[in-house]
């Protein structure tokens, strides 16, 4: 008899997903990530958790084959039903394989996915999950940083989604991202803030703070909106640069993103450089 395989570790999520819901993620992993990915021997990603219908999976793969042209995903599902739905979609580069956290694969993947996967998890897990993903992932070396975890959270058709970026070492960035047409303010974000965050948008805490500012710069930059959303939120986010340690440029500013260190937002118990 051979050996019963182990049970995956998570749990089953909604399996709530819609096309094109991740695009905003998935451009801004194409753009940072796409030379880590072309100079990889083999460029292995995993889109964790897809969900009901595996869309995100199949999107992830052509928006990094547009960058790398090597790229392959990897889906991996807890529920087996999902997995066997998704079937159908298989093809070269592209498979679908039952799991969780553990990420049931023989190679450490370059780069891994989790998408609105922690939303119904407690806060007091995602230092757990974060370093079960991030010991699964390809390990750095002379000439790379190691593998990539982004993990957050968007709205239902991804007009607003924020994540969080984080190595081998742990985690490095968070960033914002919207849809600037849809914008009332910054603050609108705070909704789509990951589970490591969005308990923590309080006063006394650094994303509240940052939310704050942000919301200060979108309101002096008010005489811009007359140029367009755009032009509005370059201006505020440039202003917000005098205080907090933006890591990007007005090459992802002009997407409706921002990229901040993520020491500067982590929670006091975090901290630099945890879980």
């Amino acid at each position: 008899m051979s050996a019963r395989a182990p049970r995956p570790v998570g749990t089953v999520t909604r399996g709530t997903t819609n096309p094109n819901r991740l695009r905003r993620m998935d451009r801004w992993i194409a753009a940072t990530q796409g030379a880590e990915l072309r100079r990889a021997d083999d460029p292995l990603a995993v889109d964790l958790g897809y969900g009901a219908a595996p869309w995100t999976a199949v999107e992830l793969l052509r928006r990094l084959r547009s960058v790398a042209p090597r790229a392959r995903v990897v889906g991996v599902e807890i529920d087996p039903a999902r997995v066997a739905a998704a079937e159908p979609y298989a093809r070269e580069g592209l498979r679908f394989v039952h799991g969780g956290f553990e990420i049931p694969l023989p190679r450490r993947p370059l780069l891994i996915r989790a998408a609105n996967v922690l939303r119904q998890y407690d806060e007091a897990e995602v230092t757990a999950v974060w370093r079960r993903l991030c010991g699964r992932l390809a390990p750095a070396t002379a000439g790379s940083r190691g593998g990539l975890l982004v993990e957050g959270t968007c709205d239902e058709i991804g007009r607003r989604h924020v994540w969080v970026a984080l190595g081998p070492e742990g985690p490095r960035t968070v960033t914002f991202a919207t849809r600037l047409g849809s914008l009332d303010r910054p603050s609108d974000l705070a909704e789509r803030l990951p589970k490591a965050l969005i308990h923590r948008n309080v006063p006394g805490e650094p994303v509240h703070a940052f939310l704050r500012d942000f919301d200060r710069a979108w309101a002096a930059a008010a005489p811009y909106a007359s140029y367009g959303a755009r032009q509005r939120w370059l201006r505020a986010v440039r202003d917000l640069t005098a205080d907090w340690p933006v890591t990007d440029g007005p090459a992802r500013w002009r997407q409706g993103e921002v990229t901040v260190r993520w020491d500067a937002l982590a929670p006091g118990a975090w901290g630099p450089g945890n879980p």
